[in-house]
Protein backbone atom coordinates (compact mmCIF):
# COMPACT_ATOMS: atom_id res chain seq x y z
CA UNK A 1 0.00 0.00 0.00
CA UNK A 2 0.90 3.56 -0.73
CA UNK A 3 0.42 6.56 2.08
CA UNK A 4 -1.47 9.03 1.21
CA UNK A 5 0.64 12.35 1.39
CA UNK A 6 -1.58 14.39 3.63
CA UNK A 7 -3.27 12.19 6.07
CA UNK A 8 -2.31 11.78 9.50
CA UNK A 9 -1.33 8.15 10.12
CA UNK A 10 -1.23 5.92 12.95
CA UNK A 11 1.89 5.24 15.08
CA UNK A 12 3.68 2.43 13.44
CA UNK A 13 5.79 -0.39 15.31
CA UNK A 14 8.73 0.32 13.27
CA UNK A 15 9.87 2.80 10.58
CA UNK A 16 12.42 1.74 8.38
CA UNK A 17 13.89 4.22 6.35
CA UNK A 18 15.80 3.41 2.69
CA UNK A 19 14.08 0.58 0.60
CA UNK A 20 17.33 -1.13 -0.63
CA UNK A 21 18.21 -4.93 0.03
CA UNK A 22 18.89 -4.25 3.81
CA UNK A 23 15.88 -2.38 4.60
CA UNK A 24 13.38 -4.18 2.75
CA UNK A 25 14.29 -7.42 4.22
CA UNK A 26 14.15 -6.20 7.61
CA UNK A 27 10.80 -4.93 6.90
CA UNK A 28 9.81 -7.58 5.28
CA UNK A 29 10.57 -10.56 8.37
CA UNK A 30 9.36 -7.73 10.88
CA UNK A 31 5.97 -7.49 9.34
CA UNK A 32 5.61 -10.98 8.98
CA UNK A 33 6.33 -11.50 12.14
CA UNK A 34 3.05 -9.15 12.83
CA UNK A 35 4.39 -5.41 13.37
CA UNK A 36 2.95 -2.99 11.75
CA UNK A 37 5.60 -1.37 9.59
CA UNK A 38 6.21 1.83 7.13
CA UNK A 39 8.96 1.99 4.72
CA UNK A 40 10.30 5.37 3.27
CA UNK A 41 12.82 5.85 0.62
CA UNK A 42 13.50 9.49 -1.06
CA UNK A 43 13.00 7.86 -4.61
CA UNK A 44 11.47 4.42 -5.89
CA UNK A 45 12.53 1.69 -4.12
CA UNK A 46 15.83 -0.12 -4.90
CA UNK A 47 16.40 3.33 -7.24
CA UNK A 48 20.04 4.15 -5.58
CA UNK A 49 22.19 1.15 -5.04
CA UNK A 50 20.51 -2.10 -5.04
CA UNK A 51 18.87 -1.94 -8.63
CA UNK A 52 21.80 -0.50 -10.43
CA UNK A 53 24.77 -2.57 -8.91
CA UNK A 54 26.25 -5.14 -10.57
CA UNK A 55 24.58 -8.35 -8.86
CA UNK A 56 27.65 -10.27 -8.41
CA UNK A 57 27.31 -13.07 -5.89
CA UNK A 58 30.49 -12.61 -4.48
CA UNK A 59 33.25 -14.41 -2.24
CA UNK A 60 36.30 -13.64 -3.68
CA UNK A 61 35.33 -9.51 -3.28
CA UNK A 62 33.88 -10.08 -0.13
CA UNK A 63 35.69 -8.97 3.09
CA UNK A 64 37.29 -12.21 4.72
CA UNK A 65 35.32 -11.55 8.11
CA UNK A 66 31.76 -11.63 6.38
CA UNK A 67 32.74 -14.61 4.33
CA UNK A 68 29.91 -16.46 6.83
CA UNK A 69 27.27 -13.82 6.06
CA UNK A 70 27.99 -13.85 2.42
CA UNK A 71 27.65 -17.60 2.16
CA UNK A 72 24.57 -17.40 4.24
CA UNK A 73 23.29 -14.41 1.67
CA UNK A 74 23.86 -16.06 -1.26
CA UNK A 75 21.80 -19.30 -0.26
CA UNK A 76 19.05 -17.01 0.64
CA UNK A 77 19.29 -15.30 -2.94
CA UNK A 78 19.31 -18.67 -4.22
CA UNK A 79 16.34 -19.76 -2.56
CA UNK A 80 14.19 -16.64 -3.37
CA UNK A 81 10.99 -18.63 -4.13
CA UNK A 82 10.47 -19.78 -0.92
CA UNK A 83 11.47 -17.26 1.12
CA UNK A 84 10.81 -13.95 -1.24
CA UNK A 85 7.79 -15.36 -2.70
CA UNK A 86 9.68 -15.06 -6.42
CA UNK A 87 12.32 -16.60 -8.06
CA UNK A 88 14.71 -13.49 -8.74
CA UNK A 89 16.71 -15.19 -11.81
CA UNK A 90 20.01 -16.10 -9.07
CA UNK A 91 22.43 -18.33 -11.11
CA UNK A 92 24.96 -20.45 -9.53
CA UNK A 93 28.01 -20.23 -11.08
CA UNK A 94 32.01 -20.59 -10.58
CA UNK A 95 33.52 -17.63 -9.55
CA UNK A 96 37.48 -17.09 -10.85
CA UNK A 97 40.04 -14.29 -9.60
CA UNK A 98 42.77 -14.04 -11.41
CA UNK A 99 46.08 -12.74 -11.65
CA UNK A 100 48.17 -11.38 -14.50
CA UNK A 101 50.86 -10.05 -12.36
CA UNK A 102 53.42 -11.17 -10.15
CA UNK A 103 52.21 -8.88 -7.82
CA UNK A 104 49.03 -9.81 -8.58
CA UNK A 105 49.54 -13.24 -7.87
CA UNK A 106 51.27 -13.03 -4.39
CA UNK A 107 48.07 -11.00 -3.11
CA UNK A 108 45.73 -13.80 -4.90
CA UNK A 109 46.99 -16.13 -2.67
CA UNK A 110 47.11 -14.33 0.29
CA UNK A 111 43.11 -13.36 0.37
CA UNK A 112 42.61 -16.84 -1.21
CA UNK A 113 44.11 -18.39 2.26
CA UNK A 114 42.78 -15.82 4.59
CA UNK A 115 39.13 -16.33 3.02
CA UNK A 116 39.75 -20.41 2.97
CA UNK A 117 40.07 -20.10 6.71
CA UNK A 118 36.86 -18.48 7.05
CA UNK A 119 34.81 -20.97 5.17
CA UNK A 120 35.38 -20.61 1.40
CA UNK A 121 35.64 -23.53 -0.53
CA UNK A 122 38.82 -21.64 -2.34
CA UNK A 123 41.46 -23.00 -4.49
CA UNK A 124 44.50 -21.43 -6.58
CA UNK A 125 44.56 -22.96 -10.02
CA UNK A 126 47.54 -22.72 -12.21
CA UNK A 127 46.82 -20.72 -15.91
CA UNK A 128 46.67 -24.13 -17.40
CA UNK A 129 43.81 -25.37 -15.18
CA UNK A 130 42.04 -22.05 -15.49
CA UNK A 131 42.45 -21.45 -19.23
CA UNK A 132 40.54 -25.68 -19.33
CA UNK A 133 37.69 -24.23 -17.80
CA UNK A 134 37.82 -20.70 -19.18
CA UNK A 135 39.07 -20.64 -22.76
CA UNK A 136 38.03 -17.30 -23.34
CA UNK A 137 40.88 -15.96 -20.64
CA UNK A 138 44.14 -14.40 -22.06
CA UNK A 139 46.55 -16.78 -21.80
CA UNK A 140 49.22 -14.31 -20.29
CA UNK A 141 47.31 -15.24 -16.94
CA UNK A 142 49.36 -16.52 -14.49
CA UNK A 143 47.11 -17.96 -11.79
CA UNK A 144 43.68 -17.52 -10.55
CA UNK A 145 41.84 -18.54 -7.45
CA UNK A 146 38.54 -20.77 -7.77
CA UNK A 147 35.19 -21.00 -6.13
CA UNK A 148 32.00 -22.96 -6.75
CA UNK A 149 29.96 -20.61 -4.80
CA UNK A 150 29.59 -17.10 -7.05
CA UNK A 151 26.91 -16.16 -8.62
CA UNK A 152 25.02 -13.70 -10.05
CA UNK A 153 21.63 -11.80 -10.14
CA UNK A 154 19.74 -9.61 -13.12
CA UNK A 155 19.27 -7.19 -10.18
CA UNK A 156 16.40 -5.20 -12.66
CA UNK A 157 13.83 -8.30 -11.33
CA UNK A 158 14.71 -7.64 -7.58
CA UNK A 159 12.66 -4.55 -7.03
CA UNK A 160 9.23 -5.54 -8.01
CA UNK A 161 9.47 -8.95 -6.60
CA UNK A 162 10.29 -7.17 -3.16
CA UNK A 163 7.65 -4.62 -3.57
CA UNK A 164 4.83 -7.66 -4.11
CA UNK A 165 6.09 -9.44 -1.12
CA UNK A 166 6.18 -5.89 1.15
CA UNK A 167 2.78 -5.34 0.17
CA UNK A 168 1.42 -8.90 0.54
CA UNK A 169 2.93 -8.77 4.20
CA UNK A 170 1.16 -5.32 4.72
CA UNK A 171 4.07 -2.67 4.80
CA UNK A 172 2.67 0.71 4.11
CA UNK A 173 5.56 2.08 0.93
CA UNK A 174 6.22 5.34 1.01
CA UNK A 175 8.40 6.49 -1.65
CA UNK A 176 9.66 9.30 -3.79
CA UNK A 177 9.55 11.13 -0.46
CA UNK A 178 13.14 12.58 1.01
CA UNK A 179 13.53 12.70 4.57
CA UNK A 180 14.34 16.10 5.73
CA UNK A 181 14.69 15.08 9.85
CA UNK A 182 13.75 12.40 12.40
CA UNK A 183 12.99 13.59 15.82
CA UNK A 184 12.18 12.21 19.18
CA UNK A 185 8.27 11.75 19.39
CA UNK A 186 6.54 13.04 22.52
CA UNK A 187 5.57 10.18 24.53
CA UNK A 188 8.34 8.41 22.62
CA UNK A 189 9.22 6.70 19.27
CA UNK A 190 10.28 9.07 16.83
CA UNK A 191 9.07 11.73 13.99
CA UNK A 192 10.18 11.48 10.35
CA UNK A 193 9.65 13.91 8.41
CA UNK A 194 9.10 14.22 4.85
CA UNK A 195 9.24 16.76 2.69
CA UNK A 196 6.12 17.99 1.02
CA UNK A 197 3.91 16.01 3.62
CA UNK A 198 1.96 17.23 6.08
CA UNK A 199 2.38 15.48 9.13
CA UNK A 200 5.39 13.25 10.02
CA UNK A 201 6.15 9.31 10.21
CA UNK A 202 5.69 8.23 13.90
CA UNK A 203 7.20 5.24 14.76
CA UNK A 204 7.56 3.52 18.25
CA UNK A 205 11.47 2.53 16.52
CA UNK A 206 13.31 3.49 13.40
CA UNK A 207 15.71 1.93 11.63
CA UNK A 208 18.14 3.74 9.11
CA UNK A 209 19.01 1.79 5.87
CA UNK A 210 19.88 4.84 3.18
CA UNK A 211 23.99 3.77 2.39
CA UNK A 212 25.69 6.82 1.60
CA UNK A 213 23.01 8.76 3.12
CA UNK A 214 23.67 7.25 6.42
CA UNK A 215 26.50 9.68 7.72
CA UNK A 216 23.79 13.13 7.66
CA UNK A 217 21.06 10.80 9.03
CA UNK A 218 23.31 9.44 11.88
CA UNK A 219 24.05 12.91 12.67
CA UNK A 220 20.21 13.68 13.52
CA UNK A 221 20.77 11.03 16.22
CA UNK A 222 24.17 12.52 17.58
CA UNK A 223 26.01 10.16 15.91
CA UNK A 224 29.66 11.39 14.00
CA UNK A 225 30.71 8.01 11.90
CA UNK A 226 32.05 9.44 8.58
CA UNK A 227 30.91 7.42 5.99
CA UNK A 228 32.48 7.14 2.53
CA UNK A 229 30.69 7.36 -0.82
CA UNK A 230 31.50 5.38 -3.91
CA UNK A 231 30.40 5.88 -7.11
CA UNK A 232 30.87 2.76 -9.49
CA UNK A 233 30.87 2.70 -13.12
CA UNK A 234 28.97 0.04 -14.68
CA UNK A 235 28.95 -0.97 -18.62
CA UNK A 236 27.08 -3.81 -20.25
CA UNK A 237 27.15 -4.77 -23.90
CA UNK A 238 25.40 -5.58 -26.64
CA UNK A 239 24.20 -9.74 -26.80
CA UNK A 240 27.02 -11.82 -28.04
CA UNK A 241 27.38 -15.19 -27.84
CA UNK A 242 29.10 -17.18 -24.85
CA UNK A 243 32.16 -15.38 -24.00
CA UNK A 244 32.42 -17.16 -20.37
CA UNK A 245 30.72 -19.20 -17.82
CA UNK A 246 31.97 -17.86 -14.78
CA UNK A 247 31.93 -14.72 -12.83
CA UNK A 248 35.33 -13.28 -13.43
CA UNK A 249 37.52 -10.83 -11.49
CA UNK A 250 40.89 -9.56 -10.66
CA UNK A 251 42.89 -9.82 -7.56
CA UNK A 252 43.37 -6.22 -7.21
CA UNK A 253 39.24 -5.35 -7.08
CA UNK A 254 39.34 -3.48 -10.45
CA UNK A 255 37.53 -5.88 -12.61
CA UNK A 256 34.00 -7.90 -12.48
CA UNK A 257 32.52 -9.55 -15.57
CA UNK A 258 29.40 -11.82 -16.03
CA UNK A 259 28.03 -13.32 -19.27
CA UNK A 260 24.04 -12.94 -18.75
CA UNK A 261 21.38 -15.52 -20.14
CA UNK A 262 20.34 -12.93 -22.84
CA UNK A 263 24.62 -12.93 -24.04
CA UNK A 264 24.78 -9.03 -22.66
CA UNK A 265 28.25 -8.66 -20.59
CA UNK A 266 28.37 -6.29 -17.87
CA UNK A 267 31.48 -5.11 -16.83
CA UNK A 268 32.66 -3.58 -13.26
CA UNK A 269 35.62 -3.03 -11.27
CA UNK A 270 35.01 -0.25 -8.68
CA UNK A 271 35.97 2.16 -11.22
CA UNK A 272 34.47 5.58 -9.96
CA UNK A 273 32.79 8.08 -11.47
CA UNK A 274 32.54 11.58 -10.13
CA UNK A 275 29.98 14.31 -8.25
CA UNK A 276 28.13 14.64 -4.72
CA UNK A 277 24.83 12.96 -3.85
CA UNK A 278 23.62 15.59 -1.87
CA UNK A 279 24.39 18.63 -4.58
CA UNK A 280 24.78 18.46 -8.30
CA UNK A 281 24.10 14.40 -8.93
CA UNK A 282 26.69 11.81 -10.17
CA UNK A 283 28.59 11.96 -13.37
CA UNK A 284 30.99 9.10 -15.24
CA UNK A 285 34.36 9.84 -15.71
CA UNK A 286 35.26 8.98 -19.44
CA UNK A 287 38.50 8.36 -18.92
CA UNK A 288 37.79 5.98 -16.20
CA UNK A 289 34.99 4.27 -18.30
CA UNK A 290 37.74 3.61 -21.31
CA UNK A 291 40.67 1.96 -18.87
CA UNK A 292 37.59 -0.70 -16.90
CA UNK A 293 36.32 -1.41 -20.92
CA UNK A 294 40.48 -1.81 -21.95
CA UNK A 295 41.05 -3.85 -18.56
CA UNK A 296 37.99 -6.05 -19.55
CA UNK A 297 39.23 -6.75 -23.10
CA UNK A 298 42.64 -7.31 -22.23
CA UNK A 299 41.14 -10.31 -19.92
CA UNK A 300 38.67 -11.85 -21.99
CA UNK A 301 39.95 -10.83 -25.73
CA UNK A 302 36.79 -11.73 -27.53
CA UNK A 303 35.23 -8.25 -25.99
CA UNK A 304 37.48 -6.31 -28.22
CA UNK A 305 34.79 -6.26 -30.81
CA UNK A 306 31.33 -5.71 -28.49
CA UNK A 307 29.88 -2.61 -28.22
CA UNK A 308 28.72 -0.63 -25.20
CA UNK A 309 24.87 -0.29 -24.64
CA UNK A 310 24.69 1.34 -21.62
CA UNK A 311 26.45 3.38 -18.96
CA UNK A 312 25.27 3.83 -15.18
CA UNK A 313 26.36 4.73 -11.76
CA UNK A 314 25.38 3.03 -8.66
CA UNK A 315 26.45 3.71 -4.96
CA UNK A 316 28.37 1.76 -2.42
CA UNK A 317 28.59 3.31 1.21
CA UNK A 318 31.60 2.03 3.53
CA UNK A 319 32.74 2.87 6.96
CA UNK A 320 36.38 4.05 8.15
CA UNK A 321 36.78 -0.01 8.99
CA UNK A 322 34.82 -0.81 6.13
CA UNK A 323 32.92 -2.92 8.26
CA UNK A 324 29.21 -2.70 8.35
CA UNK A 325 27.06 -1.08 10.58
CA UNK A 326 24.57 -3.12 12.10
CA UNK A 327 22.81 -2.63 15.38
CA UNK A 328 21.41 -0.74 18.26
CA UNK A 329 21.74 2.81 18.58
CA UNK A 330 20.05 3.88 21.65
CA UNK A 331 19.89 2.12 24.96
CA UNK A 332 16.22 2.28 25.02
CA UNK A 333 16.76 -0.25 21.90
CA UNK A 334 14.45 2.08 19.88
CA UNK A 335 16.39 3.51 17.20
CA UNK A 336 18.95 0.82 14.73
CA UNK A 337 20.99 0.65 11.81
CA UNK A 338 21.77 -1.66 9.16
CA UNK A 339 24.05 -0.44 5.96
CA UNK A 340 27.93 -0.08 4.82
CA UNK A 341 28.54 -3.17 4.15
CA UNK A 342 30.81 -4.52 1.89
CA UNK A 343 29.82 -6.66 -1.85
CA UNK A 344 26.80 -5.70 0.27
CA UNK A 345 23.95 -7.07 -2.09
CA UNK A 346 25.71 -10.89 -1.60
CA UNK A 347 25.35 -10.68 2.13
CA UNK A 348 22.22 -8.09 2.29
CA UNK A 349 19.27 -10.59 2.62
CA UNK A 350 20.60 -11.92 5.58
CA UNK A 351 21.71 -9.17 7.54
CA UNK A 352 18.45 -7.61 7.13
CA UNK A 353 17.16 -10.32 8.38
CA UNK A 354 19.64 -10.63 11.60
CA UNK A 355 18.88 -7.25 12.27
CA UNK A 356 14.96 -8.06 12.35
CA UNK A 357 15.77 -11.33 14.17
CA UNK A 358 17.56 -8.28 17.01
CA UNK A 359 14.59 -6.29 17.18
CA UNK A 360 12.11 -8.91 17.68
CA UNK A 361 14.13 -10.32 20.58
CA UNK A 362 16.48 -12.76 19.36
CA UNK A 363 20.46 -12.18 20.07
CA UNK A 364 22.33 -12.88 16.64
CA UNK A 365 26.20 -12.00 17.20
CA UNK A 366 26.36 -8.70 15.45
CA UNK A 367 29.25 -7.49 18.15
CA UNK A 368 31.82 -6.72 15.18
CA UNK A 369 29.21 -4.73 13.88
CA UNK A 370 28.36 -2.23 16.80
CA UNK A 371 27.69 1.32 15.55
CA UNK A 372 28.92 2.75 18.96
CA UNK A 373 32.11 1.67 18.04
CA UNK A 374 33.32 4.99 16.20
CA UNK A 375 31.65 7.18 18.16
CA UNK A 376 32.69 9.52 21.43
CA UNK A 377 29.45 8.66 22.65
CA UNK A 378 28.85 5.38 25.00
CA UNK A 379 28.65 2.00 24.67
CA UNK A 380 25.41 1.76 24.17
CA UNK A 381 24.86 5.30 22.71
CA UNK A 382 22.10 8.17 23.79
CA UNK A 383 19.18 9.26 22.62
CA UNK A 384 19.13 13.04 21.44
Amino acid sequence: MTQALHTRPDVFDTVVVGAGVMGATTALFLARAGQKVALIDREDMFRAASGVNAGTLTLHMTRAQLIPHAIRGREMWLDSANWLGEDVGALATPGLSMAFTEAEEELLRQRARVRQEMGAPIEVLSAKETIRIEPGINPTLRAAAYCALDGHIPTYRVGGAYARALRQAGVTIIENSPVEGISPATGGGYEVRITGRAHPVRGHRIVLSTGAWLEKMLGWLGYDIPIRCLINQLVVTETLPPVMRSVLSIANGLLSLKQFANGSVLIGGGWQGEGNIHQGGTRVIPENLRGNVRLAQHVVPRLNEAQILRVWLGLESETPDAMPLIGALTPDEDAFVVGCIHSGFTSGPYMGRLLAERILGSDPDLGAFDPTRFSSLPATGTRP
